[in-house]
């Protein structure tokens, strides 16, 4: 019975970490290694960081739920 809210509630984290990571704006990740901009460094405030945060929260959460199931399992 526990699995399938289990099951349930990775689905609905996968879905809101892929729309976290979809909003976050392009920084100098990979398109940096092709011909990026440089060495620009910049700070993250307001929602950018608290996306940034909410992204790095539902990484840990979807991480921890999939260790769940597997022991539960």
């Amino acid at each position: 019975m526990i699995l399938k809210y289990i099951g349930y509630a990775q689905i609905v984290i996968s879905i809101l970490l892929v729309i976290s990571i979809l909003l976050q704006s392009k920084g100098a990740g990979l398109s940096a290694v092709f011909g990026g901009e440089g060495n620009v460094y910049t700070v993250r405030r307001g929602a950018e960081r608290l996306l940034f945060i909410g992204t790095i929260v539902l990484s840990v959460l979807l991480f921890g739920l999939a260790l769940t199931y597997l022991f539960i399992k």
